[in-house]
């Protein structure tokens, strides 16, 4: 069973995903915040395998709670997806930055959002959406970070993969690309996640731009 926390100072907003999530027998909502002290405090409390966070809310926000969150090493499992009303939201590239798993915007069809959450509560990350590569694409470049020190232990191979994963492909994708196993693929992104200390692969992602290895020619 999936269990998922709700937080958006919209009470319409809330019951609509309640009760879409509630609906499935593999999901079931634990708690609803409405700002983000209530959030941190609720999710400290009930450990979801994923909280929906609106990014704007009243005091603290959506970019804050998640920061609270991604840096509580005893909510390590829980996984942070942001909701936005607005596609390219610079806040968004910052979540990213400080633990969220991705984002969705909220006029998500609502096949998309189980899938999301199914896919971010499996380890996976909300990458695929060209949205996403858009934000990133957008904001990474603004502040870039020296890339982590164990960049350079990382194989050829991995960089390789770690690039495509920053183009928002899935393993099966890369595993097409590369004409190599879905197995050996998700075997790469797992050695490059643990190498670079990565959360997820939203922080691969973000990792990937800020070392600016998505720039065509990067791995001449």
């Amino acid at each position: 069973m999936i269990s998922v926390m709700l937080a958006d100072d919209q009470a319409l907003v809330r019951a609509g995903f309640r009760a879409l999530l509630d609906a499935e027998p593999d999901i079931r909502v634990v708690g609803e915040a409405s700002d983000g002290v209530q959030a941190v405090s609720l999710v400290r409390a009930a450990h979801p395998d994923v909280v929906l966070m609106d990014i704007r809310m009243p005091g603290v926000d959506g970019l804050e709670a998640t920061r609270r969150i991604a840096a509580d090493p005893a909510l390590a499992a829980t996984r942070v997806v942001i909701l936005t009303t607005f596609e390219l939201d610079e806040y968004v590239f910052e979540a990213l930055r400080t633990g969220a798993s991705g984002f969705l915007v909220k006029d998500t069809e609502p096949i998309d959002l189980l899938r999301a959450v199914r896919a971010v509560a499996a380890g996976d990350a909300l990458l695929s959406p060209s949205v996403t590569r858009r934000v990133i694409g957008e904001f990474a470049g603004r502040s870039r970070p020296s890339p982590p020190l164990a960049l350079d232990q990382l194989t050829d191979r991995e960089r390789e993969v770690m690039s495509l994963v920053a183009e928002g492909l899935s393993n099966e994708e890369i595993a097409a690309r590369l004409v190599i196993s879905p197995a050996t693929a998700k075997t790469h992104v797992s050695r490059t996640m643990i190498k670079l200390g990565a959360r997820d692969r939203a922080q691969l992602v973000v990792y990937a731009y800020e070392a600016g290895l998505t720039r065509p020619g990067w791995l001449t």
